[in-house]
């Protein structure tokens, strides 16, 4: 079926799925925030589905989450967990896969990868074609190292900084994460489909279950990503740091979008519509509006009120990242005055990704609060405050990060 300049199909239809024979989860799940994964897990699971292939990503029931969330590493929120910036500190440029944090809609499908097919169609293409996961892996052949970062990271600050509450999972900053991500350009996949010269618009769609609120069926999870970004460098990833992807990293596919919220990110992905319109879902219209590349931001390699020792040299670390450009510099705050210090970074500063950087500080008993404002190379610096919205989406002011020395 061709594509309209209506609101596109929420990925594969029923009737598709069971014609290739596609194993996923169909009942759809109510979004719950801030419950227990321990007690959502108690209202039931999805069986367990038969291994097709050896790959360990497929052997294991969908859930909520599967993998493990230690709280020494994550904040649990149910269907999301946060990571913790104090756990950060003994990783390295990259996170690895069971410290990144997770973002779902609804639940972790389990995907049969022998049978799974990624369909690629739409008024847009000559020739529409299904590629199984056998197929895209003789096609990997390009990698990005990027950022993946929720679009509603930091929207806890809303309220605790900026006395105005916003609605949804209270995220710190740690609904982000820097991987390396190997698989096949998108372009080179639109263009075996016969990519034609007036495309506009590109709708990748997630096999997770359809995304239910307030009594309302969205379908599954899809948003539209304009054609010039798509031929830019949106990349198929199929493995995460040098490994196959996990479940909760969208095993079998997902894409990765340079530098973009994370919803446009779609794990699971299961079909791609390419348009000579501009399409839309709810998840670019009701949810997630008007919002394409993240902002730049800092975080402090600390816990919240971290214990440090008074009168003794330390040295604060933590990493900056944006999506316009590589950072420049970054400026830190110590003793609330309206003056910084600069911040020494170190190790890689690539665009799309982070820089790490590092500060020595003695610091006097008592209460601090603690605050980093990048720039990056694009002239974007973080602000002290930011325009609030309803959902808590695109916090980006400095955050003041509260410590005790003893």
């Amino acid at each position: 079926m061709l594509a309209s300049c209506s609101p596109s199909m929420p990925g594969l239809p029923e009737a598709e799925a069971n014609r290739q024979g596609t194993q996923l989860c169909t009942l759809p799940i109510v979004l719950i925030e801030n419950v227990s994964r321990r007690d959502l897990l108690k209202l039931g699971g999805a069986a367990a589905i038969s291994l097709a292939l050896p790959r360990a990503a497929f052997a294991q029931q969908a859930g909520l989450i599967v993998k493990p969330l230690p709280a020494e590493w994550f904040v649990d929120y149910g269907s999301n967990a946060e990571m913790r910036w104090d756990a950060a500190r003994d990783q390295g440029y990259l996170i690895d896969a069971a410290r990144f944090f997770v973002r779902n809609h609804t639940r972790t499908p389990a995907i049969d990868p022998a049978t799974w097919r990624l369909r690629v169609f739409g008024n847009a293409v000559r020739r529409p074609l299904e590629l199984g996961y056998q197929q895209l892996e003789k096609l990997a052949c390009a990698s990005e190292t990027a950022f993946i970062e929720c679009a509603g990271n930091g929207r806890g600050f809303f309220g605790t900084q900026q006395g105005t509450p916003a609605s949804g999972t209270q995220w710190r900053l740690g609904a982000v994460g820097v991987a390396r991500w190997r698989g096949v350009r998108l372009r080179d996949v639109l263009e075996r489909a016969g990519l034609r010269p007036g495309a506009v618009d590109v709708m990748p769609a997630g096999l997770d279950d359809p995304y239910v609120s307030g009594g309302i069926d969205y379908g599954h999870v899809r948003r539209p990503l304009p054609i010039a970004k798509a031929l830019d460098d949106a990349l198929i990833a199929l493995e995460m740091n040098g490994k196959e992807l996990p479940a909760d990293h969208g095993f079998p596919a997902r894409l990765v979008v340079p530098g973009w919220v994370g919803i446009a990110n779609i794990k699971w992905l299961g079909s791609i519509e390419v348009a000579d319109c501009a399409l839309s879902s709810p998840f670019n219209t009701t949810f997630y509006p008007g919002l394409s590349r993240q902002n730049v931001k800092s975080a402090f390699e600390l816990g919240w009120d971290a214990q440090l020792a008074a009168g003794t040299r330390t040295v604060l670390h933590g990493r900056s990242w944006s999506g316009p450009a590589p950072i420049r510099k970054v400026d830190i705050r110590t003793a609330g005055g309206a003056s910084g210090r600069r911040a020494r970074l170190r190790g890689p500063n690539l665009r799309n990704a982070w820089a790490r950087w590092e500060l020595p500080w003695t610091p006097a008993p008592g209460r601090h609060e603690l605050l980093a404002r990048a720039t990056d190379r694009a002239g974007l610096t973080q602000p002290d405050t930011v325009d609030f919205n309803p959902a808590g989406y695109g916090f980006w002011a400095v955050v003041r990060h509260p410590v005790i020395a003893a």
